[in-house]
C-alpha cells in the first residue's frame, strides 16, 4: 500500500487529498480544502500565491505519513523570479484585462497547435512589465513545488499550454522563445519524474495541468471515448497519439495539449460552469433548488464562449442582454445548461470530424459530473451515452501518476483507468 498527497488547485478552491493505491483500486480522502480566487489590487487581478502556499503546507501536515507529493493546478498563469529566486510580484490572473486586443501572429498554430486564447502565457508575456527584470518563469504548480523543494522545472503537460512549446517536438520552440530573456524557461520534466523532496518526502511531477491529471482518471473501457473535464471550464475533446495541425482544426479553434504518457489532448475550451458560479455569486443563491426549477423551465440558447462572459461581474445581466429578454433565475440557469450542452455537442462532433477518431461514449469528469441536469442534457444533445464521474478525477489522476512512479501501480493509462472503474462510483445517462 502506498499513500500519497495530491495538491489539487482549482480556480475557485484548492484541496489536499490523501490517496491510497492498492492492487484492487484507489481511494482518496480530502484532508484540507480552502477557497481560492482572484484578488483585485488597483486595476490588476492577481492570485494570492502566498496564501496558496500557506494552505498547501497546512494540508500536507494534515495528510499524515505519505510516500510522495504531487501538485496540479489550472494552466497558463505564472510567477516571475529575480536573480535571487524571489518573486517579483504576485502572479497575474488570466482573467485580467491586460491581454485584451492581442492577436496571434501568423503561422503560430502550425508550431504550438493551440486554440487562440488571449490569456495564454505567451500573450501574457507580451503585456508583462516585469519581464526585463525576470531571471526565470515558473508556472503555478512548478512555483509551489519550488517553494517546497528549492528545485525548478517546467512540467511538460502544463508547459504545452503556454504557447511556447513546439507540439511536434515536445520541446521549447526556439522560434517562439527567441525574444525572451535567456534562461527564462526552465528545463522540462515529465509526469513521474522526481522534483525534489520536502522534509524527506519525495515530490513527484504529475500531470500538473489539472486537465491532464483529470484525463488520466477518465474511466474509459477502450479508446473510443470523448471526455469533458467539467468545472469552471469545460475542456471537451478526445485523446490522440499525435497533434492535428490542419487549417480546418485551427479554424474550429481546437487545441493540441500534451497529456500523460505522450498523448495529445485534442480539445476545445468551453466557458463551463464559470457562468453558473458567477450567477450564484450575484444572487447569493443555493444551487440545488435552482437546478430543480431549471429542469422544468424554458431557457434561451446563447454562445457561452462569447468573450463578454470571460471576466467576473454581473453574469445574469450579461446573459439577459445577449438573449435580448428578461428571465427569471431558473430560466437563466436553464439557458446556461442548454447552451453548455450544445457547446459540448458541437465540440465533440468537431473533434471526431477533424481528428478522424470516432467515439461511442462521453465521459464527464470533475465537479460538473454531479450536475444531473447538465449530464442528461449533454447526453440528449450528443445522442450518446454519458458516463458521469468521478467528480474528483483530477486528484485521482494526480494520485495514480505518483503511485505508478512509486511502484504501487503499474502499466499503461488503460491499466490506471481500470483501477478507477473498479473503485469509483459512476452514473450512466442515456440520450432521450
Amino acid at each position: 500500500m502506498t499513500a500519497v498527497a495530491a495538491v489539487d488547485l482549482g480556480a475557485s478552491s484548492g484541496r489536499v487529498v490523501r490517496g491510497v493505491v492498492t492492487e484492487d483500486g484507489v481511494r482518496i480522502e480530502e484532508v484540507h480544502r480552502f477557497p481560492n480566487g482572484p484578488v483585485h489590487l488597483g486595476e490588476r487581478l492577481y492570485w494570492d500565491v502566498a496564501a496558496l502556499h500557506r494552505e498547501v503546507l497546512t494540508g500536507l501536515r494534515r495528510a499524515g505519513e505519505i510516500d510522495s507529493i504531487g501538485i496540479d493546478s489550472w494552466a497558463v498563469d505564472y510567477g516571475l523570479l529575480d536573480a535571487d529566486g524571489e518573486l517579483l510580484g504576485n502572479p497575474v490572473h488570466h482573467r485580467d484585462s491586460r491581454t485584451e486586443g492581442i492577436t496571434p501572429p501568423d503561422g503560430l498554430y502550425a508550431i504550438n497547435g493551440l486554440q487562440f486564447q488571449p490569456f495564454n502565457t505567451m500573450f501574457q508575456l507580451m503585456a508583462e512589465p516585469l519581464l526585463p527584470k525576470a531571471s526565470q518563469l515558473l508556472l503555478i504548480p512548478d512555483l509551489l513545488s519550488c517553494r517546497l523543494t528549492g528545485q525548478r522545472g517546467a512540467e511538460y503537460t502544463n508547459a504545452t499550454t503556454t504557447g511556447l512549446i513546439d507540439v511536434r517536438t515536445g520541446r521549447w520552440s526556439p522560434e517562439l522563445t527567441r525574444d525572451l530573456p535567456p534562461g527564462l524557461l526552465p528545463d522540462l520534466r515529465y509526469p513521474g519524474d522526481p522534483a525534489g523532496t520536502w522534509h524527506g518526502v519525495p515530490v513527484t511531477a504529475v500531470g500538473s495541468h489539472d486537465t491532464a491529471s483529470a484525463v488520466v482518471a477518465v474511466p474509459a473501457e477502450n479508446e473510443r471515448f470523448a471526455y469533458i473535464s467539467c468545472g469552471t471550464w469545460s475542456l471537451v475533446g478526445v485523446e490522440l497519439g499525435a497533434p492535428v495541425l490542419t487549417a480546418e482544426s485551427q479554424a474550429a479553434n481546437f487545441t493540441n495539449e500534451g497529456g500523460v504518457d505522450g498523448t495529445i489532448r485534442y480539445l476545445r475550451n468551453v466557458m463551463g460552469l464559470w457562468l453558473l458560479q458567477e450567477c450564484l455569486r450575484c444572487w447569493n443563491a443555493d444551487l440545488t433548488p435552482l437546478l430543480r426549477a431549471a429542469g422544468e423551465a424554458a431557457g434561451s440558447v446563447f454562445d457561452p464562449n462569447d468573450p463578454v462572459f470571460l471576466p467576473p461581474g454581473d453574469m445574469p445581466a450579461r446573459i439577459q442582454r445577449w438573449c435580448g429578454k428578461t428571465m427569471s433565475p431558473a430560466e437563466i440557469v436553464r439557458s446556461i445548461m442548454d447552451s453548455l450542452a450544445l457547446a459540448h455537442r458541437d465540440a465533440i462532433s468537431d473533434a471526431q470530424r477533424l481528428s478522424g477518431k470516432e467515439v461511442d461514449v462521453v465521459h464527464i469528469v470533475g465537479g460538473g459530473s454531479r450536475n444531473e441536469l447538465l449530464c442528461q442534457l449533454t447526453a440528449d444533445a450528443c445522442g450518446l451515452p454519458v458516463v458521469a464521474g468521478p467528480a474528483e478525477a483530477t486528484a485521482l489522476g494526480n494520485v495514480l501518476v505518483q503511485a505508478r512512479a512509486a511502484g504501487a501501480a503499474h502499466g499503461t493509462l488503460a491499466d490506471l483507468r481500470k483501477l478507477v472503474r473498479h473503485s469509483q462510483p459512476l452514473r450512466r445517462y442515456l440520450p432521450r
